[in-house]
């Protein structure tokens, strides 16, 4: 069954109001979609979902799952599947975190349509290394 195996910590990653984030501890999760766990690590980067600030647009898809949207930065960044299964776990993530099934399919479509321009085709396998500097 897919899950979190690990809850969502980070914190803001620079000393601006920027909406860039950094994990403080791993992710893990377990998905039955794409049949492996994934692990984002301690010091990756997300500015979590990617929704246009237009209010109606970030009212109905904006702010709904960071978990699921942080992981989806993360398959985005280092492509351990296709893009395809990467939006796929996006939707499966969301649903685990409880969001309604008219907004999973209105953030998957979303990436679907939108997400092409976020994909670079020679993306590292491995993360790269991110230092919280010092620990």
């Amino acid at each position: 069954m897919s899950a979190f195996l690990s809850k969502l910590q980070m914190e803001n990653a620079t000393d601006m109001d920027d909406g860039l984030w950094i994990l403080t501890a791993p992710l893990f999760y377990q998905s039955d979609v794409a049949k492996q766990t994934f692990i984002v690590p301690r010091g990756f980067k997300t500015d979590l979902a990617s929704v246009p600030r237009l209010p109606v647009v970030f009212l109905l898809a904006g702010a709904t799952s960071n978990e699921a949207a942080a992981l989806h930065d993360f398959l985005y960044s280092t492509h351990p599947v296709t893009r395809s299964v990467a939006d796929a776990v996006l939707k499966e993530a969301s649903a685990v975190t409880g969001v309604p099934v008219w907004r999973r399919w209105l953030m998957y479509i979303g990436v679907r349509i939108g997400g092409a321009s976020h994909w670079d085709p020679v993306a590292p396998i491995e993360p790269p290394e991110q230092s919280l500097g010092g620990a």
